[in-house]
């Protein structure tokens, strides 16, 4: 059973899904019919923050939603954080904290950061391992995770270029 076609906004464009099922999730229809790979496909239960997105500004494990409750709401992957071609400033701090092991992990930490540093520029420890919480890392051990945060915090008060 095939649904109508709608529209969803990621990073900024519109994009056209047709041929779509109704129990598709937002994650599915990112890498599979949009192309967009950096949300990883890890649990499909909300557990690992690994297909994390920001729907509306605001963090969602993208394996929970249902892609067609989507339309109407502006959706950010880890892709469109930065203009085409770079790196955004958290992307950067990952390259530069050596917080990158295998790199599945990655996108979803990158895109929790960029909503917490939206709001808070000067984050403490404790505030900064509640906004991953949600993110399951098994290489890292979160030390090189949390240095990376500090860099790109900052960056983001002036204090540092990246």
């Amino acid at each position: 059973m095939s649904i109508d076609p709608y529209a969803l906004t990621v990073n900024g464009r519109e994009h056209e899904i047709s041929e779509g099922w109704p129990g598709e999730s937002l994650l599915w229809v990112l890498r599979e019919r949009l192309g967009l790979p950096g949300s990883k496909n890890a649990c499909e239960e909300g557990e690992c923050g690994s297909c994390s997105v920001r729907l509306d500004g605001e963090i969602v494990c993208s394996c929970l939603v249902l892609a067609a409750s989507a339309v109407g709401q502006e959706i950010t992957t880890v892709e469109g954080i930065a203009p085409d071609g770079t790196l955004s400033d958290v992307q950067q701090a990952f390259v530069d904290a050596g917080a990158v092991q295998c790199g599945f992990c990655t996108p979803g930490l990158v895109m929790a950061i960029d909503v917490l540093l939206d709001s808070d520029t000067d984050p403490d420890d404790l505030t900064v391992r509640e906004a991953i919480s949600g993110n399951l890392c098994r290489c890292t051990g979160y030390g090189r995770v949390i240095e990376a945060v500090n860099l790109a915090a900052a960056f983001r008060r002036g204090e540092t270029d990246l």
